[in-house]
């Protein structure tokens, strides 16, 4: 019995991609369902964590300790966003009311 959480997947697959999966549950002793969700559990993992990582050079590692240990000065796009954050950021608090 599902609880009552679990959410259902469902697809269609062709009787090779069916035959193939349950050859290879069969093997590790699980259902299909298990297995599938498994692999595509798995594969979410792979990808998330491809994503979420950058892989640098150890030329760029240190080339990025050393923006972070010694930035360049701000320019004029930086200093312009600055002022329009501390504006949104001063105004947040009012409602449209209290706006001066």
């Amino acid at each position: 019995m599902l609880a009552p959480s679990a959410k259902r997947l469902t697809t269609r697959i062709t009787d090779h991609v069916q035959e193939k999966l349950q050859m290879a549950a069969d093997l590790v002793g699980a259902t299909v369902n298990q297995f599938v969700v498994q692999a595509a559990l798995e594969k979410a993992d792979q990808v998330i964590e491809s994503e979420s990582m950058m892989i640098l050079t150890r030329r760029e590692s240190l080339r990025v300790l050393e923006l972070i240990e010694n930035p360049p000065p701000p320019n004029e796009k930086f200093l312009q966003a600055q002022v329009r954050y501390q504006r949104i950021k001063t105004n947040a608090g009012f409602t449209t009311e209290q706006r001066p």
